[in-house]
């Protein structure tokens, strides 16, 4: 309906049960909003009207955290397992076996708990919205202690003489969280800004706290704050508005009386500081990393609240022109004086009183007093010379395109709305929509850009801010070993006050928990949960959209979707010409190119002119897998644009600029790039160890990932740190190299194009696009040769880590099988039901995953892991469960559903362009992924346990690579052919 109609249809919309508090045209979101209150039990509704099928609900909770001990993390895990409706035990994963969601999910912020869902399936998402709803208001933790004791933490003891640990899910979560310098960084921040607030304390919980939370004040702290006239209750997209709202009434909140309860759980505004605080803590590092250069500084101060929606916008686009933006003046003043090798900001806007953050990584701890003084004497030159206005119009731009787009990627355009509009709801009840109005607050922000208001700013919030933080970070070898011994010495001198009678209770109350999990829900609950039919699922692909054209010799798809006149252009060169002993440099191109001078634009200028003009540019690699010739991959240079349909030409002359004229030789901005990669890697590499430990597992024996290692993975952090600690001897090399790159990838042979949009759009993208053809030369490379040798080496990378990250890799194919879509569905299973059961629930971990590819590469990997050994040997007995898999009729079609599921994700127009790309580079037609489906929709239970075999033989092949504690490791040394650090010592900068 036309949101003229639609609004003119709301406006006076009233009923008995529920207040209207106002109904507003939200133009931006083409949408209505209502905002409602419910009558009797004070529950606080918002509702977005619009055409949009990827339907969101959630519903949040003000969760203020009162300790350290993760109560409102704890809650949010145990909620999902189980409630009155829907007895079994994990409702959550029965959920994502068997719907068609977009989105599943719950989440714990410094102070609110929000369970949203989305589906584009109207039955689908009625099921999901009920199972959250019973969920929250009726959950089985006052019945079954063991979910408190599985998702929050519990003693274990295996036998009287054995040693007593913790365990538990959201324990082993945050020794994950606990182990990343940046996410302590963040918990100090909120400690010492807040100090007489709830932000001080961490809502999901310190692990060295989390296991003195009783299960009394767990129910508690429940039985208080998840009442409806505490809570945010949303509704997005094209939905029934009184039938969804007679449901919630009639369904769950005539059920309560606001007057039954007296909940306070609003945060108290903090009060300015007199004067700035300051504060030293520290962080891990392994024994075989350095102390030396690799101290925190962060600057931080207190802005304003986020209920204030120009300065909530305005902080975004200041933090752009102060730090962001590549040479950013702020950021560039602490690099030109050495202070740390990545600077780096952040502007935390979910909270009632956002922080605006400046951070110097790897820095020398003498630095401090510098450190402040660099940042506040640039503070006070840019406000009183000024900021450049073309940076601030820049800055402007860049964040209304992404406004305007509203390009989420995987995540529906409705839950990022809910997230943004919380940010002002929770703490202002009139004030949903502030934050999804911002259409205006950018043409008064441009205006502004002439009349000082950034300078402002930074007078009031940055330089004459008392509420402001002075933190260091300091590192520590040793520490995590001191906190290993602090708990093992806890542990043990609460086990020796426990009598025999005691001891023996515990190993019973461990061994009935073990049972408890292994137990299966019964058919009757499992039953309760309620799924879509088969019929409800289409039974073809999404179409590819695919249209082949020839712009002079070069090959272009084109898509053509309705972009809303935004074009996306896409250029694939093939590295086939590229030497082997180049393809390192190829990843490092695409952290240089479009970051370093060029013929006509200094970097900063470039990156003024592209934002300014359009809605970005970007640079990377990629490889494409054969799905017709297994063996085969491709190895890519990608340039992305886009901008709307009368800024083509602007692309294609900026693509132009920075293939062909960037300065390579620019040494002084080359390392500044090299230092802040590795320090990002290192900052990365703990965090998403799985990731890491996949890739180096795979790259043994797998081409394709052997490439993507050198090119993104651990063998490119070796290469880039080699270069840090040799820049001087190598500079002139990699500069060398980096143009030598330029021509053996830019060449017209090399390319294919993906040009997505109307054919207006096309119309103009090909007059531009003949152009820039002129300017690509065809130079007569020969095809390089690749020189992959497979080497095998079960490797352990040590770390600060208090958790483990455990991956093993095989490939089906070389042992005689070929990819089956029965392979997506054993996914699903392995990842809901048996690494679900025996790597999470059981053994503790946060997190587990599997993949098959159809080049015959497939992986397990476990996420912040307690274990090691363990989860090996629940991988290697994987086979076992798939040959005695046996479930249902209706199971089977869950797991069915929740396959196709995962498939059919919804994809905006730029994303339609870039599947299909991706299938036309990979060989795959629509025939491929209609034989994928109806092998997904014909899988039964012969189908899955016809696949032991491959689960056997590619897990039997032994590839194993394992990132965590380096404790852990060693302990285990006879597992690995080689343990190494997982950080290389870094040594006094050059």
């Amino acid at each position: 309906m036309e949101l003229g109609k639609l609004y003119d249809s709301l406006k006076d919309f009233s009923r008995s049960d529920y207040e209207t508090i106002s109904v507003e045209r939200l133009d931006d979101l083409n949408s209505v909003g209502l905002l409602l209150k419910h009558k009797k039990s004070g529950a606080r509704i918002c509702l977005v009207s619009n055409d949009d099928n990827n339907k969101v609900f959630s519903i949040g909770f003000k969760t203020p955290p009162t300790n350290d001990t993760g109560t409102q993390h704890i809650i949010e895990h145990s909620t999902l397992c189980g409630s009155r409706k829907y007895p079994v035990k994990d409702p959550f994963v029965e959920l994502v076996k068997g719907s068609l969601n977009t989105f599943l999910n719950a989440m714990t912020y410094p102070d609110k708990t929000v369970y949203p869902i989305a589906s584009c399936n109207d039955v689908d998402f009625k099921n999901l919205t009920d199972v959250y709803m019973d969920a929250v208001f009726y959950p089985n933790i006052y019945k079954e202690r063991k979910i408190f004791e599985q998702e929050g933490w519990h003693y274990e003891l295996e036998s009287k003489d054995a040693d007593l640990k913790f365990n538990g899910v959201v324990f082993n979560e945050m020794k994950g969280a606990f182990s990343s310098a940046d996410d302590l960084l963040t918990r100090y921040t909120f400690s010492y800004l807040f100090p007489d607030n709830n932000y001080k304390n961490e809502s999901g919980g310190d692990p060295e706290i989390i296991p003195d939370l009783t299960y009394e004040d767990f129910l508690k702290y429940h039985k208080e704050y998840y009442h409806p006239v505490n809570s945010f209750i949303y509704i997005y997209g094209d939905f029934d508005i009184n039938e969804r709202l007679d449901y919630l009434s009639k369904e769950y909140l005539d059920n309560f009386d606001k007057n039954d309860v007296s909940i306070d759980s609003n945060i108290a505004l903090q009060k300015p500081f007199a004067k700035p605080v300051e504060a030293v803590k520290e962080y891990a590092i392994a024994d075989d990393e350095s102390e030396e250069n690799n101290t925190y500084f962060s600057y931080n101060t207190v802005v304003g609240t986020s209920t204030d929606a120009k300065l909530y916008l305005a902080m975004d686009i200041l933090d752009y022109a102060l730090v962001l933006s590549p040479g950013a003046p702020l950021k560039q003043a602490l690099i030109d004086v050495g202070i740390g090798t990545d600077v780096y900001s952040d502007y935390e806007s979910s909270v009632y009183q956002p922080i605006y953050s400046i951070v110097a990584k790897n820095a020398d701890k003498s630095q401090k007093e510098e450190f402040v003084k660099v940042i506040e004497d640039t503070l006070v030159k840019l406000r009183d010379e000024g900021i450049n206005k073309r940076l601030l119009l820049a800055a402007i731009n860049y964040y209304e395109f992404k406004y305007r787009e509203s390009d989420y990627g995987p995540f529906p355009k409705g839950l990022m709305n809910y997230l943004n509009m919380m940010d002002s709801w929770l703490y202002d009840e009139t004030k949903p929509f502030i934050h999804v109005k911002e259409g205006a607050i950018f043409k008064e922000l441009r205006e502004d850009i002439d009349k000082g208001y950034f300078e402002k700013m930074i007078d009031k919030y940055l330089l004459k801010n008392t509420h402001k933080l002075i933190l260091t970070l300091n590192p520590k070898k040793g520490l995590d070993e001191e906190r290993r011994k602090k708990e093992e010495a806890r542990l043990a001198k609460y086990k020796a006050t426990l009598t025999d009678e005691q001891l023996e209770e515990l190993v019973i109350k461990t061994r009935e928990l073990k049972e408890y999990q292994d137990t299966p829900s019964s058919q009757k609950d499992l039953e309760s949960i309620p799924m879509l039919k088969l019929s409800d699922i289409k039974k073809d692909p999404e179409p590819l959209y695919i249209d082949e054209r020839k712009v002079k010799d070069v090959d272009v798809v084109f898509s053509d979707l309705f972009t809303n006149k935004i074009a996306y252009t896409l250029l694939s060169f093939s590295c086939k010409k590229v030497p082997d002993e180049y393809i390192p440099y190829v990843g490092l191109l695409s952290s240089v190119m479009g970051a370093m001078d060029t013929e006509n634009f200094s970097y900063q200028e470039l990156t003024n002119e592209i934002n300014i003009n359009s809605g970005g540019i970007s640079t990377e690699s990629a490889i494409y897998t054969d799905n017709k010739n297994l063996g085969e991959f491709t190895i890519r240079y990608e340039l992305k644009g886009k901008s709307l349909y009368d800024k083509l030409d602007f692309i294609f002359d900026m693509y132009k600029e920075i293939v062909f004229t960037t300065k390579y030789n620019d040494y002084k901005r080359l390392k500044e790039i090299i230092a802040r990669i590795k320090s990002r890697m290192e900052g990365t590499m703990v965090s998403a160890g799985n990731t890491l430990a996949v890739m180096n597992t795979l790259a043994q024996f797998s081409q394709s990932s052997y490439y993507s290692n050198i090119m993104k993975g651990y063998e490119y952090y070796r290469f880039i740190e080699n270069i840090y600690e040799n820049f001087d001897e190598l500079k002139e090399t990699v500069a060398t190299k980096l143009n030598d790159l330029i021509g053996f990838i830019f060449n017209r042979d090399n390319l294919k194009v993906s040009f997505t949009a109307d054919k207006e759009g096309y119309e103009l993208f090909n007059k531009a696009f003949e152009k820039f053809l002129e300017s690509l030369p065809n130079n007569d490379f020969e095809k390089a040769k690749r020189l992959h040798v497979p080497t095998k080496s079960k490797t352990g990378f040590t770390s600060s880590s208090q958790v483990q990250y455990v991956a093993m890799c095989g490939n089906y194919v070389k042992e005689g099988f070929n990819y089956t879509g029965a392979l997506k569905v054993l996914k699903v299973i392995f990842s809901y039901d048996y690494l679900w059961i025996n790597v999470r629930v059981k053994g503790g971990a946060y997190g587990c995953n599997s993949s098959f590819f159809r080049n015959g590469d497939m992986y397990m990997s476990s996420y912040r892991d307690p274990n090691l050994k363990g989860t090996i040997d629940i991988f290697k007995k994987a086979y076992e469960y798939v040959e005695n898999f046996d479930v249902s009729d209706r199971d089977m079609l869950k797991y069915i559903i929740g396959t196709i599921g995962d498939l059919d994700t919804p994809l905006n127009s730029k994303a339609k362009g870039v599947r299909s790309f991706s299938a036309y580079l990979s060989h795959a037609d629509y025939e491929t992924f209609a034989k994928e489906r109806r092998e997904i929709l014909n899988c039964d239970v012969n189908a899955i346990r016809a696949l032991a075999p491959i689960v056997k033989l590619s897990i039997g092949q032994d590839y194993l690579s394992v990132v965590g504690n380096q404790q852990v490791i060693q302990d285990n040394k006879d597992i690995f052919d080689e343990i190494k650090p997982l950080i290389i010592s870094a040594t006094k900068d050059k």
